[in-house]
């Protein structure tokens, strides 16, 4: 393929993004109720419409009735810090990580709480032996690796006799796979992700053990007011029916209910992750027949089917750069530059609100923008 040489169809949504992420097929604000905006979220409407969208992620997701369901705020991070900030400190911690949100949550337990976990890493593409962590401990750990491509494969390594509370960061991994609601304690995630629904908003799932641990355990620490899950020593379960610590985003709320709705009709939870392993499908083969393209995460076992993380032969930042800037430029396809903190390649989000058609028309646009770069 020369330089002049353009593909003759585009994706018809080239948003690859890895967050915000594309929105749901079908998505127009038109389309959004309008009831609740401009009225108080503690208004009768206001919380019924937060109701509405805990109960309909519980209906997808298959969360048990054992867990609470919270929308806090700070996005995942806001909801990831609020459980780390109110839990840990009871007994040892372990934190593992093998990309860079998990090195973030590193971070805080050492330098914010001081706590001095262990820490198993593994290097971006790789999953460190889980097999090996002490349950003796609470464990930190994040599902899918949203800036390396790897991704937990199952639960079977978490015992059903841990001492300590498992807590999953599972934004970029919730809706895309079956997640073992018994083996997690604390799940967070945010909208903006496999949802494809507006940032700002985390949402926190709590299992009886977690709850436990909140009513028995007081941290050292002072707490600020966006992360106090208890009064008196009990649990606020107002915080799990509607009734949110702060101003939420009303129009977000409308947004994410669009995206919960549209998902229930495509069958709930086996058609998110039908959609999405199609995706990561269609895009593996792009990468199986192209020498110059590779997998960031080299175990397909461990390989994340939603933000899939590429390796590009030669690739430096002003390449990858370069790379994705013509793309963007012929709206081809948006924000598809690896992570920062990544190793330098492509990352294409392929969760279950991108079209397998538009990830099929991303190919020879690939082959355009590296006869531009390789030459």
């Amino acid at each position: 393929m020369t330089e002049l040489t353009r593909p003759n169809v585009k994706p018809a949504r080239p948003h690859f993004s890895s967050g915000p992420c594309a929105k749901p097929p079908g998505w127009e604000a038109v389309r959004l109720a309008t009831a609740s905006l401009g009225r108080s979220h503690r208004s009768k409407i206001g919380k019924a419409r937060l109701q509405l969208a805990i109960d309909l992620t519980r209906e997808i997701l298959k969360v048990p009735d054992t867990h609470r369901i919270g929308i806090v705020p700070g996005s995942d991070t806001g909801a990831f810090e609020m459980a780390m900030w109110t839990m840990l400190g009871a007994r040892g911690v372990t934190t593992v990580a093998w990309e860079s949100f998990g090195e973030g949550w590193v971070t805080d337990a050492v330098k914010q709480l001081k706590i001095d976990p262990i820490v198993v890493r593994a290097d971006y593409g790789q999953l460190p032996d889980l097999t090996t962590i002490d349950q003796t401990t609470d464990v930190l750990f994040t599902w899918n690796g949203t800036t390396s491509g790897v991704r937990v494969p199952d639960g079977e390594w978490i015992s059903d006799a841990r001492e300590g509370l498992t807590f999953a960061d599972a934004t970029s991994g919730v809706f895309a796979y079956d997640l073992p609601w018994d083996k997690l304690d604390v799940t967070t995630f945010s909208w903006q992700k496999v949802l494809g629904g507006e940032g700002a908003h985390g949402v926190i799932i709590l299992g009886p053990r977690a709850v436990e641990r909140l009513e028995s355990y007081t941290p050292a620490w002072p707490l600020p007011k966006i992360f106090r899950l208890v009064s008196k020593g009990k649990l606020t379960e107002g915080v799990f029916k509607g009734e949110t610590i702060n101003t939420p985003s009303m129009l977000a709320v409308e947004d994410v209910i669009f995206a919960l709705e549209w998902a229930k009709d495509l069958g709930g939870l086996s058609g998110l992750i039908a959609r999405s392993n199609a995706n990561a499908a269609a895009l593996d083969k792009i990468v199986s027949d192209r020498p110059w393209l590779g997998h960031l995460a080299a175990d397909p076992a461990t390989r994340s089917t939603t933000s899939v993380c590429l390796t590009v032969e030669g690739a430096d930042e002003a390449l990858v750069k370069k790379f994705a800037g013509l793309l963007e430029a012929e709206h081809a396809a948006y924000d598809i530059a690896g992570y920062r903190d990544a190793p330098p390649g492509l990352r294409i989000w392929c969760g279950a609100t991108v079209d397998t058609a538009d990830v099929v028309a991303l190919g020879p646009w690939l082959d355009w923008a590296w006869a531009q770069v390789a030459a």
